[in-house]
């Protein structure tokens, strides 16, 4: 009986962002979708049942550590890397070039022979040519297959990004002659080119006159920000064949993965959910908790409130920015403290002594940015514990927008004309008093008594 082709599918978009099906002779796979890292051959501290129990489709596994440990050969014996490792979901096998570039100290690129390089287990010397990977990866009998490419480090040299991107085209090229006629399996192009947009669009064109499977964004999560990252994939999103399966590499983070199926991203990859769940760190509505701080030690309370609370309010249709609201757009050091309302992006004041000595880098929008697209926002309540002022007032989208706004002021730290000024701007855009919380102050009350 003939194996089933390889094919994809979209069901439904929503300007960008779609969500679609991969079919394999394996099985089906919804996406947008986000792939476990079963880097040799297993999915640390994860059995294949409890992979399936949290919804994924396919798991991906890593061309460099299987032949370098157990070996390709001790796979093939078994029958492939689905028997070996017990699992008859899908696979997706990356090449091995970005290994090669983070993993190995002693490396040497050449055009015509692939990556030279010392294995970091026991030293010894490997060449992965572009057809040797492939050949690897059809011996593991992998379903998705990765084209060679070579992954420079995030750098702003723009001739050294141009001669990598260049050098990626040509093996991608050998790539497919060597992979053949495989119906039933997938060959995916990575495009590179660093932060730069040329390069990006004539890596991208040219490997669509080679034609592919599918096609992978490579070189990034590498060390760039978020914004940049982001911007790659604008640059992208309308040159990406739209009958093609899209993959972000090495992308894990609730805010990246978002923003990128916003953006027309299909696929995901990343040790994050795994690694985070084996070291005790949790992603909740309120950001990062790292369950093994001796303070929880005997906290009995739930990991994140906020969920209980929807589900008891039956709510389902939100949508989670993960940041802070600020007057700019930057990404800023957060000060952890043991009480929630005491985090602050400045270690100074009578707060001091609550911190904990965590912090985490976040990224802060303004408010146009948070309304930009917001028709269906009803509601904003915001407590800026005094920075009221520096959010609102530069918000002329405000203006334009019929939004139920809930404030707290902090009248002691604004002072009078602050308040005074926030509450006239707040009076133009149609605002009344009645959705204004405010601290009690004598002269804020008279004011309110006199705008209003």
């Amino acid at each position: 009986m003939a194996l089933k082709k390889f094919a994809f599918k979209i069901n439904n978009m929503d300007d960008y962002a779609r969500c679609g099906l991969i079919e394999t002779h394996r099985g089906n796979i919804q996406t947008p979708a986000f792939m476990p890292v079963g880097t040799q051959a297993t999915v640390k501290a994860c059995k294949i049942e409890d992979i399936k129990k949290t919804g994924s489709e396919i798991i991906l596994s890593n061309t460099y550590h299987l032949m370098i440990r157990p070996g390709v050969d001790r796979i093939k014996k078994a029958g492939g890397l689905h028997n070996f490792m017990n699992c008859d979901l899908p696979i997706l096998t990356d090449s091995g070039g970005f290994q090669v570039m983070s993993l190995s100290k002693l490396n040497k690129i050449d055009r015509e022979k692939g990556a030279i390089f010392n294995s970091h287990v026991d030293g010894k010397k490997f060449i992965l040519s572009p057809e040797e990977s492939i050949k690897i990866q059809l011996g593991l009998n992998s379903d998705i297959v990765m084209i060679m490419d070579e992954c420079p480090k995030n750098t702003n040299d723009y001739n050294l990004i141009d001669k990598s991107m260049n050098l990626s085209l040509y093996w991608a090229e050998r790539s497919k002659k060597a992979f053949g006629l495989n119906s039933h399996k997938a060959l995916f192009g990575i495009i590179q080119g660093g932060l730069f947009k040329d390069l990006r669009i004539k890596s991208l064109n040219e490997l669509i006159k080679i034609g592919f499977d599918g096609y992978a964004v490579g070189g990034l999560a590498v060390g760039e920000t978020q914004k940049e990252m982001f911007t790659v994939l604008d640059d992208l999103k309308d040159i990406l064949p739209k009958d093609k399966p899209h993959y972000l590499m090495g992308v894990g983070t609730p805010s990246d993965i978002i923003g990128a199926v916003k953006r027309g991203i299909d696929m995901f990859d990343c040790v994050l959910p795994t690694r985070s769940g084996r070291t005790g760190l949790a992603f909740t509505w309120n950001g990062r908790v790292n369950i093994r701080n001796k303070k929880y030690q005997n906290d009995d309370t739930p990991l994140d409130p906020n969920v209980k609370n929807l589900n008891l309010n039956k709510i389902s249709d939100i949508n989670i920015i993960e940041g802070a609201i600020s007057d700019r757009s930057e990404k800023k050091t957060f000060h952890l403290a043991d009480q929630g309302n005491l985090n602050t992006f400045h270690a100074t004041g009578t707060g001091l002594k609550h911190l904990t000595g965590e912090v985490v880098e976040v990224n802060s929008y303004t408010v146009p940015e948070i309304l930009q697209g917001g028709s269906d926002l009803d509601l904003i309540r915001m407590d800026v514990e005094g920075f009221e002022y520096e959010i609102l007032t530069p918000s002329k989208q405000l203006k334009e927008n019929s939004y139920d706004l809930f404030v707290e002021f902090h009248s002691n730290i604004l002072g009078q004309f602050r308040s005074l000024s926030l509450l006239r701007s707040l009076k133009e855009c149609g605002y009344k008093k009645s959705v204004v919380i405010f601290n009690e102050e004598f002269f804020l009350e008279i004011y309110i008594d006199l705008l209003y």
